[in-house]
């Protein structure tokens, strides 16, 4: 019996970014994206491992290396949508969010399990690590360019501002790309 099970659903790749190491958040939008166990090489969020952050300051002091699992940032354009209209904009350009990939197709994007396999035509494999929940980040690049809008983009991403992951397999992501949702095949959670 499988471990990973491939579901009914697949995803379009509607956007890609590129966020540059050190500096802004900010995304620069790109046609695809060449990934290896390190992640896009040169980008914010590259490497094997990483510096723990503030969240995961209940397992490890600040600064502790650990394994990498923020690789890539993933979000849905379905749940953009719904953030902009929880701001009150129109659209949400996905550069003020340091956004990888974005999807069009899964619902529910933000909440697939942890574990989850998105694979793309050529085998590249992203798996994902968990829910990434807003910061205030994002809020404050809106803010540069949509004064008043910053400070709404917290309350209206929670629970959708995507999920991190890391690269399982190397591979190359590009536009219109389609991939394949693969789910831990396990029931959830309950302890006694």
């Amino acid at each position: 019996m499988p471990v990973m099970r491939k579901t009914e659903y697949s995803a379009q790749v509607v956007w890609l970014g590129h966020v540059p190491s050190g500096g802004s958040l900010r995304a620069r939008p790109v046609d695809r994206l060449d990934l290896d166990f390190a992640g896009e090489t040169g980008a914010r969020h590259a490497g094997v491992n990483r510096a723990s952050c503030m969240r995961m300051k209940n397992l490890y002091p600040e600064d502790t290396e650990i394994r990498n699992v923020r690789q890539l940032t993933i979000l849905s354009s379905e749940e953009l949508d719904e953030i902009a209209s929880g701001m009150g904009l129109e659209t949400l350009d996905p550069t003020y969010l340091g956004a990888s990939i974005v999807l069009k197709g899964i619902p529910d994007f933000t909440h697939i399990p942890p574990s989850s396999r998105l694979q793309a035509p050529d085998g590249l494999t992203m798996t994902v690590d968990m829910e990434n929940r807003p910061c205030i980040y994002p809020g404050k690049e809106i803010e540069s360019d949509i004064p008043g809008y910053g400070k709404t983009f917290k309350p209206a991403a929670r629970g959708r501002r995507g999920v991190t992951a890391w690269i399982e397999r190397p591979g190359t992501l590009k536009l219109n790309d389609s991939v394949s949702l693969f789910v831990p095949d396990q029931r959830a959670w309950e302890p006694l």
